[in-house]
């Protein structure tokens, strides 16, 4: 079967992640939502999403195709029901459509012809930029049962002092000495070939991706995902980096969500709760206006290849865009949009060329290309997003 994810309504909500990627291509728990769905179908997958990504995420379409709508995330009892769909079969949760099998284009589809099926369990769904963090819990519990079952972990090392080692999984190649691990908490996954260096306390739900790196002494609450390739070092609770960020040094991030590419400065801080104790409002593409989120904490949302400099200082409930550059005393707003190079002083436009010259010398870091797909897809993010930038 040819299995296609779709973005669904929730794309513009969930910006500034899915300006650079599909809403599949976010990461939540262990996994990205792509990964989930190819581990439970046990198919690869193609997407459906805007026309300025289809190049680096194309659509591969044929005669017949079940498409998922990729801000769900798979469950057994979903994957069970998706996988026994007949053509011009749906599923729906209420009014939103979760699954269907066609054989027609997607310009012909109508969902008054057909059958109608509803789902009526719980189950994960993506619908927010805070539901990254604010659901990483339960996700990250999921996918340390979907990859661990049946599989034997790698010795725990003598040094480590560890609680609840049942719950602990460590990869090959993962490197871990004269640490401490609380699973009491909820499972504590150590990815292939990632280390924790010394003297970090963790306590979980925990993920740490493959090629991730935990730095000298980091504290961490859960529940926190470390994707591959990224950095972390002093205090961390309850937040996701997706891939290749960095948040290497002493200072304080919580209850965020970093995207691809992101570098935190030395001795920089989040703010997650209001002086006030009040539910914080973030940023809202999709209305263009601050949101409520109806938590009490929320820290940092921060889009693909933006930086801060050195003791850079973030409010509660921030929305940095793509390809920003933070820097200075005093808090920036609440709101940065792409592009946007400065502080609490003021913002100009950081122009691409500059940007992308950046993006080229910190991939080939991780011996990563800066594609021209990169460039297009940045290009286009650029010239969407003016207007929020005072040019």
């Amino acid at each position: 079967m040819n299995y296609i994810l779709f973005d669904g309504p929730v794309r513009n909500a969930l910006l500034p992640f899915t300006y650079t990627r599909p809403v599949a291509d976010i990461r939540i728990g262990i996994l990205t939502i792509r990964e989930k769905w190819e581990k439970y179908l046990g198919y690869t997958t193609t997407t459906i999403t805007e026309d300025y990504l289809s190049e680096k995420y194309p659509m591969v379409e044929m005669e017949e195709n079940i498409l998922i709508n990729a801000s769900f995330l798979p469950n057994e009892v979903l994957v069970e029901m998706i996988k026994s769909l007949e053509p011009h079969q749906a599923i729906f949760k209420h009014e939103e459509v979760i699954a269907f099998y066609t054989n027609d284009t997607q310009e012909e589809v109508d969902f008054d012809s057909y059958e109608i099926i509803e789902y009526n369990e719980d189950g994960l769904q993506i619908a927010h930029p805070w539901d990254i963090f604010a659901k990483n819990d339960q996700a990250i519990r999921e996918d340390f049962e979907l990859l661990t079952e049946g599989r034997t972990s790698q010795p725990i090392p003598k040094s480590v002092n560890v609680i609840a080692p049942e719950h602990v999984f460590i990869e090959k190649g993962a490197t871990l000495e004269f640490v401490t691990l609380n699973a009491a908490t909820g499972p504590i996954y150590i990815g292939k070939n990632s280390e924790i260096m010394e003297g970090s306390v963790i306590r979980g739900p925990f993920a740490l991706c493959e090629e991730a790196q935990v730095k000298l002494a980091t504290k961490v609450y859960g529940a926190t995902t470390v994707g591959p390739h990224c950095r972390i070092g002093g205090e961390v609770n309850n937040s996701v980096l997706f891939g290749y960020s960095n948040k290497g040094h002493d200072g304080f991030l919580g209850n965020s969500v970093l995207g691809e590419w992101c570098n935190i400065g030395a001795d920089s801080n989040t703010s997650n709760l209001k002086n006030n104790y009040e539910e914080v409002k973030l940023w809202s593409y999709e209305t263009e206006n601050f949101a409520k989120t109806g938590l009490q904490f929320c820290g940092l949302m921060m889009g693909d290849h933006s930086k801060c400099g050195i003791n850079t200082m973030f409010n509660t409930g921030t929305v940095v865009g793509v390809s920003a550059n933070i820097f200075g005393s005093g808090f920036p707003r609440n709101f940065v949009p792409s592009f946007s190079w400065g502080g609490a002083s003021g913002f100009t436009t950081y122009l691409t060329r500059k940007a992308f010259e950046v993006a080229k010398v910190v991939m080939s870091r991780r011996q990563v290309e800066f594609t021209e797909e990169d460039k297009n897809i940045l290009e286009h993010v650029f010239e969407e997003t003016k207007k929020w930038r005072k040019e």
